[in-house]
């Protein structure tokens, strides 16, 4: 099976992982609160510490990993725009073969639709494999499925 890094695994993002290391996949989490370490450890996942707002705290988890899972539906406008146009860019140089972008949440709609147009900018121009979801995250079980159903199409 392959290795899926999950950039955000709070309470979507851990559900995500159980379905993820259910199916034989590697998982790992990230987290900005050290707190949550153990959290994302009982979801079968590996926890990272990394902030998607300093890339630089992002990128080496990228090591060994086929499919990034960005779960930034609820996150500020800046992670959907210019952190997420720079992380997709650099995206070219690594073993990466998938980007997910979770294109619904409590952010504003514009926002993320600017982030899923900037994931399928990406794509075209560099070939990035990638899946934009917009399933609604209050309905849990809908959601792990469509995520599921996109990190396997990408693998």
């Amino acid at each position: 099976m392959a290795r899926v890094l999950i950039v955000g695994c709070g309470c979507r993002g851990g559900a995500l992982a159980r379905a993820l290391v259910a199916e034989g996949h590697a998982v790992r989490g990230t987290t900005r609160d050290p707190g949550r370490l153990p959290e994302i450890e009982t979801s079968g996942a590996e926890a990272v510490l990394a902030d998607p707002d300093r890339l630089a705290t992002v990128m080496p988890q990228f090591a060994g990993v086929s499919v990034v899972c960005w779960l930034m539906g609820s996150a500020p406008a800046e992670l959907h725009g210019p952190r997420l146009r720079t992380l997709l860019e650099r995206l070219v140089d690594t073993p990466v073969r998938g980007f997910v972008y979770e294109a619904a949440g409590s952010a504003e709609p514009d926002v993320l639709s600017a982030g899923a147009a900037a994931v399928r900018e990406a794509a075209a121009t560099w070939r990035i494999p990638a899946e934009v979801v917009e399933a609604d995250a209050s309905k849990r079980d809908a959601w792990v499925a469509a995520m599921r159903g996109a990190v396997g199409r990408l693998l």
